[in-house]
């Protein structure tokens, strides 16, 4: 591993053999509190997760989704803990032109993020389920500093969403957003968060919460019933996998987009990826062109599996990626027709103990605050992810009742030789699975120390032939890459975010070593 952080903005990459890696420095000290009083990785990663739903609430919340990779020590696991739409859902309640609703009840489907933390609790967890909620509550009741970063999110998603239902009860204390280093306070979630702990969440999705849900959609004209909480799963789905000059690659199954990187890496692995690093134009013209045609497939194919025309195993059939790859002209630009992308709202977060478990996990409200609503006297708002469905009749992702929509939040587990090597993700809706293979290249493939790769500037393909880059991308390589037929658009140091924020924790023959990223609050903890 090479720890050289040659890049612009550059932070120390972080060693110890009990690790934790967040968007945010509260949520990841809740995860170090957890394994200082004896928990394990999982433990650590649950009281990040229920953290961050207070103190980073311009990326996930209780109405969020959520999903893990996690190595017991033993084996892997995946688990899927995306809702489904509405019952009452049917294509002719959407009928009409444009797209889903972005916002508002109708962009509401089931949030499956508490029944994650029970899930994983239950079945991996050392710790009793009440105090991983001891310094959510107390960060909800006592009060936040919100960070400079949070706060420009929270005042932007505030212009956006004010009139939603119940937001500028919940987020406007004042009647505005919180300004950088004001005490942010929410009692109202704070006994939310109480009675999920103490009810092991049956209050969210069987008693007075999920009837609180009930009435705030109805009173909003909305369908979303107790009955459709009571019927939510959570779902251990195993993973896929692809592999990359010998690294597997492990995402979750659709109906996400964690397919599109594997995909992609499945075409690297029949291209001379190695003979170009990834900051060269010829290293970030081939990786851009897979992906391309990796999500050009997600977005053709990917849905709810049980509406899937074309099985995963299908799309990452070694000859059908090495027949991508034969499409791709290594001196000019490609452009294969991938939807347009949509933005997102995401917190990631990985945990390592050592004992050997590490986790990867991944929770989102989708965009920002996500729908903007909030329930009356809970704390819940609640996120937008039927606003991935689409309107085409026959297409697997249209919207109907009872389903999973098109997923852009993914975890990342990469293994070699059967043993654990790197639980990752980045977040920002289209850019997680772009993310996943450059971090992938940069580490695996490059040598890279994890914090080095999270330092890196990033690309991020947007539609047709257009490729948005980093502020820091050298002008020599944004020319090299408009020669081959790129679009170019260089964004600005303050729209970070748009290139996702990335966790990664590598495990080492001695312990951990871990990477933050500096475009959120990116903390990584470890002793």
């Amino acid at each position: 591993m090479n720890f050289d952080t040659p890049y612009a903005v550059r932070r120390v990459p972080v060693l110890a053999r009990n690790m934790v890696s967040a968007s945010q420095p509260l949520a990841a000290s809740a995860g170090l509190r957890m394994l200082a009083q004896g928990g394990n990785a999982i433990d650590a990663v649950l009281a990040a997760a229920i953290t961050l739903t207070v103190v980073e609430p311009t990326g996930n919340g209780l109405g969020s989704d959520a999903f893990a990779i996690l190595w017991d020590g033993a084996e892997l696991h995946g688990l899927n803990a995306s809702g489904r739409s509405p019952a009452a859902w049917t294509p002719e309640r959407f009928a009409g032109d444009g797209p889903m609703p972005q916002r508002g009840w109708d962009s509401v489907t089931v949030p499956g993020a508490v029944s994650a933390w029970v899930a994983l609790s239950d079945k991996f967890g050392a710790l009793p389920f009440e105090t991983l909620f001891g310094p959510a509550i107390g960060y909800a009741r006592d009060g936040f500093s919100v960070s400079p970063t949070i706060a420009a999110l929270w005042a932007a998603g505030a212009k956006i969403l004010s009139e939603q239902p119940g937001f500028a009860d919940n987020f406007m204390p004042g009647g505005r957003a919180p300004a950088a280093g004001e005490l942010y306070r929410n009692e109202a979630l704070a006994r939310t968060l109480e009675l999920i702990a103490s009810t092991k969440g049956e209050a969210f999705y069987r008693g007075e919460l999920a009837q609180a849900i009930e009435a705030a959609a109805k009173a909003n004209g909305a369908v979303l019933t107790a009955a459709d909480m009571a019927n939510h799963t959570a779902d251990w789905c195993g993973t896929i996998s692809n592999t990359l000059r010998g690294t597997t690659l492990h995402e979750i199954p659709p109906n996400g987009q964690g397919i599109a990187a594997l995909m992609a890496i499945g075409i690297l692995e029949h291209l001379d990826i190695e003979a170009h690093h990834p900051d060269s134009p010829e290293g970030m013209h081939l990786m851009i062109e897979a992906l391309k045609l990796g999500l050009a497939d997600a977005h053709a194919y990917v849905s709810d599996p049980a509406t899937m025309t074309m099985r995963p195993d299908a799309l990452l059939d070694p000859a059908y990626c090495k027949s991508r790859a034969a499409l791709i002209d290594p001196d000019r630009a490609g452009e294969p027709g991938a939807g347009a992308p949509k933005e997102g709202g995401t917190v990631y977060l990985t945990a390592a103990d050592a004992s050997g478990r590490m986790i990867s996990y991944i929770q989102s409200n989708y965009s920002g605050f996500g729908s903007g609503v909030v329930v009356p006297g809970t704390g819940i708002h609640m996120q937008n992810r039927g606003f991935g469905f689409v309107k085409t009749p026959g297409h697997p992702n249209e919207v109907g009742p009872n389903k999973r929509p098109f997923h852009t939040i993914i975890p990342a587990f990469a293994m070699k030789d059967g043993a654990p090597l790197m639980s990752y993700g980045v977040m920002g809706g289209p850019m997680q699975a772009q993310g996943h293979v450059q971090m992938l290249v940069r580490t695996m493939i490059f040598g890279q120390s994890p914090q080095a790769a999270s330092d890196a500037p990033r690309w991020r393909f947007t539609s047709g032939r257009g490729v948005a880059v980093e502020w820091d991308v050298p002008a020599a390589t944004i020319e090299a890459l408009e020669a081959k037929g790129h679009q170019i658009s260089r964004e600005a140091p303050d729209n970070a975010f748009g290139f996702g924020g990335a966790q990664l924790i590598m495990k080492t023959d001695d312990g951990y070593v871990a990477g933050s990223d500096h475009r959120k609050d990116g903390n990584a903890v470890g002793f």
